[in-house]
């Protein structure tokens, strides 16, 4: 006996209405369970390189300075003695921030844009910081991260594909002139006695090389020097460790950083200068101090 015309429609309803209910009892499983796959990053490679950049543990020695944290609480004693030293800490903090980024971050910029000056910028750099104390602690790092470069991640960037704007290309039509670049400058620096090695310039190189996006280079430069000198806040029991994250984690300081890269973003290398004159003083003095705990 066969089976009529609405029969089968209503066969048809049933089978749709059932492949509806297993569907929806598969999209709430897990995407595993379910067979799907989890959508792949934009860019892994920034990511990575953003990880190994904010690593704390990434020798380069900034935590052995204060950036004048310590010479700024010295001539800065709170009154009554027995106050809280903090309120000093954030105008310090401000103020160290808005020099860096009226100093440096042009640097910065720059080198990533145009790794091929990297020495002019180097030696514009150093002639454009008058603060002695201020210029050794960044001849140290910028030496430090070329050091990191060459011992840690040469190897690994010249002979692994890299991501650009979400396409997998190869160093050879990327990056290669980045890595010659900085390999130029190291062999350089050891023969040659005009060269420095500041750490802006070389930041942004290096960031280039990684693929690290600029604005992110920009960002997580002023974002490490704020962790630096915060770190320097708990050492010199300005304030304890959970405090101290809470700050980093902030959306005050979040805005802070972010308000400086637009603002530096277009400023030229020619235009760069100290914003905050005293900071100089700062840093100066702290080879005056009796006695301190940080190299600066």
């Amino acid at each position: 006996m066969g089976t009529t015309d609405s029969d089968q429609q209503s066969l048809e309803d049933e089978i749709a209405d059932l492949e509806k209910r297993l569907q929806d009892a598969k999209s709430r499983l897990s995407p595993s369970t379910a067979g799907e796959t989890l959508p792949p990053h934009a860019n892994d490679a920034a990511l990575h390189a953003l990880l190994l950049l904010s690593d704390s543990a990434l020798p380069l020695g900034s935590f052995a300075f204060s950036s004048g944290l310590e010479s700024y609480l010295a001539h800065h004693r709170p009154l009554p003695p027995s106050a809280s030293q903090v309120p000093s800490f954030y105008a310090f903090l401000r103020l160290s921030l808005s020099t860096l980024a009226s100093t440096a971050l042009p640097y910065v910029l720059a080198g990533y844009r145009n790794p091929e000056d990297i020495e002019t910028l180097d030696n514009d750099f150093d002639a454009s910081t008058p603060c002695t104390v201020a210029r050794r602690a960044s001849i140290a790092q910028g030496r430090a991260l070329l050091t990191v470069w060459d011992r840690s991640f040469k190897t690994q960037y010249a002979s692994s594909p890299r991501t650009t704007n979400g396409h997998a290309e190869t160093l050879e039509t990327t990056g290669i002139a980045g890595v010659e670049i900085l390999s130029s400058f190291s062999t350089a620096l050891r023969t040659s006695n005009h060269l420095n090695a500041h750490l802006a310039p070389l930041w942004g190189v290096v960031t280039n090389v990684l693929s690290v996006p600029l604005r992110d280079s920009a960002y997580l430069f002023l974002f490490s020097h704020a962790r630096t000198v915060i770190s320097a806040a708990v050492r010199a029991s300005v304030m304890g460790p959970y405090q101290a994250q809470g700050v980093l984690a902030g959306a005050e300081l979040q805005k802070r950083i972010r308000g400086l890269v637009e603002e530096g973003w277009n400023v030229r290398v020619e235009d760069a200068g100290q914003s905050v004159p005293v900071m100089d003083l700062w840093v100066g003095r702290h080879e005056k101090l009796y006695s301190r705990i940080f190299n600066s």
